[in-house]
């Protein structure tokens, strides 16, 4: 049994809206009220990077159409005593799915954490 970091990515829809950093900030903080109250303060939240197609470089992922933006946030929680990789993405896409209902959830990554022991 291991410990995991699990990275996952959320759309979060933003609706009257018309600046980018307003939609960023309304969906960190929706996205931490709903988790804080389910208890799920271990959960990170931050908006997500995308890298620019002409240079590579990353810029926040936040869109804004008809004064709706389409927001992506980069989520991180480590998992415990988890039987493997794929077990750890289960448990964590289960949990944060959980609080975050009708988010498009989906994992990114799963990094085994070395114990501290």
């Amino acid at each position: 049994m291991g410990n995991y970091l699990v990275a996952m990515e959320a759309a979060w829809l933003v609706r009257d809206v018309e600046e980018i950093d307003d939609a960023i900030g309304v969906a960190v903080s929706e996205a931490g009220k709903r988790l804080n109250s389910e208890d799920m303060d271990y959960v990170e939240v931050e908006v997500g990077a995308t890298g620019c197609p002409a240079c590579g470089e990353p810029f926040d992922s936040a869109f804004i159409a008809a004064d709706t933006a389409l927001v992506g946030l980069a989520l991180e929680m480590e998992v415990f005593n988890a039987d493997s990789e794929e077990h750890a993405s289960r448990i964590a896409k289960s949990e944060v799915g959980g609080a975050l209902r009708d988010v498009p959830l989906s994992v990114v990554e799963v990094v085994e954490v070395p114990d501290d022991e």
